[in-house]
């Protein structure tokens, strides 16, 4: 009996995992409002999980089981930390709350998870969707953001390199967050050797459709990218542009600038030229300090901070 249950628990996993990322910085972008961003006060200050810090902190636990055949089940629960204080920087599991079924066919998600456009987006941008990314601050991720919930969602096992995902959330669901109905996002995306790329194309019923294609080539320590985006927002505003960017690495240390050019913005009523340039130095292979300055929509805002993965 032992023996067993020994074998029967070799064949599920629990991991805990999470991220602790503080800096200091000044934020302008996001001040002065009723309900102001994250640390955005204009003034120097600690910094924790705000836009010009790396990463948001964060703990996490993930689980699979292996249900032979080749089918696995599996769950995802993440919280974000602020590290100010200690407390939960938003609804306790609002990073991730989702369980899953996969197999040789793919896998089949339900629950709060990242969206298809989020994922295309990662394939190509060159901070690793940093919290001061430049394209995910000036597009939204396509306008439909970096997670859904209430989402039903399937991706594809990789062939060559390609992988599909294609998410929906019901319309009753939409409106109870406020949208006038059903939503759906599709991606699809290619990551083999140098090559990373993407398209996604999403939309929430009564409001226009968002598009993105981008790609980026490594070589040797270099990187280059480029990408154009539609994204619009509940008022069925849109803003449309384009984004290029560059990143070197040399050792330990590495350089990236990124740039966006609105070809059109309702958003805000002006088209802006947005940027940031971002540079890292790895302490080992989970933990690295980084300095950044954003350009987002007329403000400056700038940060350092150090990262640690566990």
């Amino acid at each position: 009996v032992v023996a067993a249950s020994g074998a029967a628990m070799a064949q599920s996993s629990v991991t805990l995992y999470g991220v602790a990322d503080a800096g200091v910085g000044k934020i302008k972008y996001g001040s002065g409002g009723a309900k102001p961003q994250t640390d955005a006060s204009n003034k120097t200050e600690f910094t924790s999980g705000s836009l010009m810090n790396n990463g948001t902190s964060r703990i996490g636990v993930r689980g699979t089981e292996d249900l032979g055949g080749g089918l696995k089940a599996g769950f995802n629960f993440e919280s974000a930390l602020d590290l100010d204080d200690g407390a939960a920087d938003s609804a306790f599991w609002a990073r991730q709350a989702n369980v899953w079924l996969g197999g040789n066919f793919g896998t089949v998600k339900l629950g709060r998870q990242f969206t298809p456009s989020y994922l295309v987006t990662a394939s190509y941008e060159l901070t690793g969707i940093a919290n001061y990314s430049v394209l995910a601050n000036t597009y939204n991720y396509a306008g439909i953001g970096s997670r859904a919930n209430s989402a039903f969602s399937y991706a594809t096992p990789s062939f060559g390199g390609f992988t599909a995902a294609v998410a929906y959330v019901t319309k009753q669901d939409m409106i109870a967050a406020g949208a006038a109905g059903a939503a759906w996002d599709l991606g699809l995306m290619y990551n083999n050797g140098p090559i990373g790329a993407g398209v996604s194309a999403n939309k929430i019923k009564g409001g226009k459709t968002n598009y993105q294609a981008g790609a980026k080539y490594s070589f040797g320590n270099f990187a280059i990218a480029g990408s154009y985006t539609q994204a619009s927002n509940t008022s069925k505003a849109v803003r449309r542009g384009f984004g290029l960017g560059a990143s070197a690495g040399f050792g330990a240390f590495s350089l990236t600038a990124d740039v966006t050019r609105d070809t059109k913005n309702e958003w805000t009523g002006k088209k802006y030229t947005n940027g940031v340039v971002e540079a890292k130095y790895a302490l080992s292979k989970r933990t690295f300090v980084y300095g950044a300055f954003l350009r987002l929509d007329k403000t400056n805002n700038y940060g350092i901070g150090v990262r640690h993965n566990f």
